[in-house]
């Protein structure tokens, strides 16, 4: 019983701080909305539509902000109170959210209004995301970081457990539109658990001040650092062609599952339910590093691999689970190492580049796994999606082991670390 009650401390201790409690309560409700919001977008852009080109091409212009404009996201993150810059922008995305529902229900939406309202909530993303990554040190300090950071995976996924399957079953009832609206309504949880946080309990690093060159800086920065490098370029080739499951999922569920919406939202929400479980394992026992981030690429290889040759839905649904299990365990691993690697002055910077990497990706490989499932079926794009994290693995352990054999030889030779005289 004392070893149950030590792992469940170690699990949720960062719940233990309010401030994060609060924020985590908000986001709670928050997140559910925005997994509704994605399914009910999907499967609207199919039904004006019909295309998995169209679809990848919707999700790429909601991410091609964060592309261009992820890095000086990540300057401003660094210069302003964040939990301000956080409550306007969520105000914001309810805002976009109300107004896509009002469309839908009037029947009056058409596909270039998805494009515009997609475009408006990327271009909020790219100054929201680093803000809100960064954010999370503030409230719950370094030792606990990882923690939170594998905590809000948890809570990201256990919304797309109960997110998209909620979506699945109103879309099947009332139609897109009422998903939208919740939607809305959600943000105004977040909003309120940011007004009354607690500022006195908040530890924010120094702002950076306005100056020239700051996005070139925060760029030489993760240059010259190997462990932040190499995680961000193995983040960039495994979210451009792996993580597109808003576009790759909804034609696995048309084409090879029957088609109904039904089928999309539990698809989806099966990968949800293993991405808790396998964020909470992460929580209580998951490390950091280079090392454990090449291990969960290769995994997260395995479990695509698996998906994509499912052969009846129920085992779609194991598959899934353990895509979801995996996928959380590297996001949490990335996100924590390179959080706890930055400088607290470039965080970020450092923070928006993984934006960039994750989301910023998308604008690239949104219309090629959107193509791929279109010519060559679903299933293809998950297979494309597993050589991506196998490739990205080989890379990760080749970098591994060309440091270790320079830090090897560095320690043979003493010589090579004296300075010049």
């Amino acid at each position: 019983m004392t070893a149950i009650g030590t792992l469940g401390r170690q699990t949720f201790a960062s719940l233990s701080n309010r401030n994060y409690r609060r924020y985590f309560t908000g986001q709670a409700i928050s997140l559910v909305g925005t997994w509704m919001q994605t399914v009910a977008q999907s499967w609207l852009v199919l039904q004006l539509t019909g295309s998995g080109a169209a679809l990848g091409a919707v999700v790429a212009t909601q991410t091609l902000p964060v592309l261009l404009l992820g890095p000086y996201g990540g300057v401003v993150a660094d210069r302003v109170d964040k939990r301000r810059l956080m409550i306007m922008l969520q105000s914001m995305m309810g805002v976009l959210a109300l107004v896509l529902g009002v469309l839908a229900l009037t029947h009056t939406v058409k596909l270039w209004h998805v494009f515009v309202l997609a475009f408006l909530l990327g271009l909020n993303n790219c100054f929201e995301n680093p803000a809100r990554q960064a954010f999370v040190l503030e409230m719950v300090g370094p030792t606990d970081l990882r923690n939170a950071i594998s905590l809000n995976s948890v809570l990201v996924n256990a919304a797309r457990a109960v997110g998209p399957a909620v979506a699945g079953i109103i879309i099947a009832v009332s139609g897109v539109g009422v998903c939208f609206l919740l939607n809305a309504v959600s943000f105004i949880a977040v909003v309120t658990s940011l007004l009354t946080l607690d500022v006195t309990k908040l530890s924010p690093p120094p702002k950076t001040a306005r100056a020239p060159g700051q996005i070139r800086e925060g760029v030489a920065y993760v240059r010259r650092t190997p462990t932040l490098l190499v995680p961000l370029l193995m983040m960039a080739l495994v979210g451009c062609l792996a993580y597109e499951f808003q576009v790759v999922l909804p034609i696995v569920a048309r084409d090879a599952f029957g088609g109904k919406p039904e089928v999309y939202g539990f698809m989806t929400a099966a990968m949800g339910a293993g991405a808790v479980v396998g964020g909470l394992y992460i929580a209580a026992k998951g490390k950091t590093g280079m090392r454990a981030l090449v291990n969960s690429a290769m995994m997260f290889t395995v479990a695509l691999g698996f998906a994509a040759v499912a052969p009846v839905l129920w085992v779609e649904l194991i598959a899934l689970f353990a895509v979801g299990a995996v996928s959380v365990g590297f996001l949490s691993k990335g996100n924590s190492t390179l959080q706890l690697e930055a400088s607290p002055t470039m965080r970020g910077r450092v923070m928006a580049l993984w934006a960039v990497a994750f989301l910023g990706s998308t604008p690239i490989g949104g219309p090629i796994a959107g193509w791929v499932a279109e010519q060559f079926g679903g299933r293809a794009a998950l297979v494309l999606a597993a050589v991506a994290c196998a490739v990205a693995a080989i890379l990760g352990g080749l970098v591994i082991r060309r440091l270790a054999a320079r830090e090897t030889a560095t320690e043979a030779d003493p010589i090579l670390t004296a300075e010049p005289s």
